[in-house]
């Protein structure tokens, strides 16, 4: 059975991108939420091997770290595996300190190292 990862607050060419990356490489299912709200509610009724969250939103271009920090307090699922999506070194250390595995940018979705990070979660 493939593993589900959810990718929240991309836009759909970014979401296609992702999709097609994780699905052609791994045994994986990517799913797309927008927000805290459907977020939120995917993790209490789904079983994620990685959330990937995009550093700001796009549909209200809110800061993705909020739904980090939310997961991260939520008892049910504060140890699953979530990683930043973003392009900026201080998003990321501060994604990781906020309790995010390393996570990686746009601009590396093609690249072997983005490939190295999802592998822990998704071989």
């Amino acid at each position: 059975m493939p593993k589900q990862v959810l990718d929240v607050g991309n836009c759909g060419y970014d979401h296609g991108s992702l999709k097609s990356l994780i699905e052609r490489n791994f045994d994986a299912k990517v799913l797309q939420s927008h927000g805290p709200e459907d977020t939120l509610k995917m993790l209490r009724q789904q079983t994620f091997a990685l959330v990937v969250i995009n550093r700001k939103l796009d549909r209200d271009h809110s800061d993705g770290m909020d739904i980090l920090k939310e997961m991260k307090a939520d008892e049910t699922m504060k140890d699953v595996p979530v990683m930043m999506l973003s392009n900026f070194e201080d998003a990321q250390a501060a994604a990781e300190a906020a309790g995010a595995v390393p996570g990686f940018g746009k601009r590396d979705l093609g690249k072997e190292t983005t490939l190295k990070k999802l592998e822990p979660f998704l071989g």
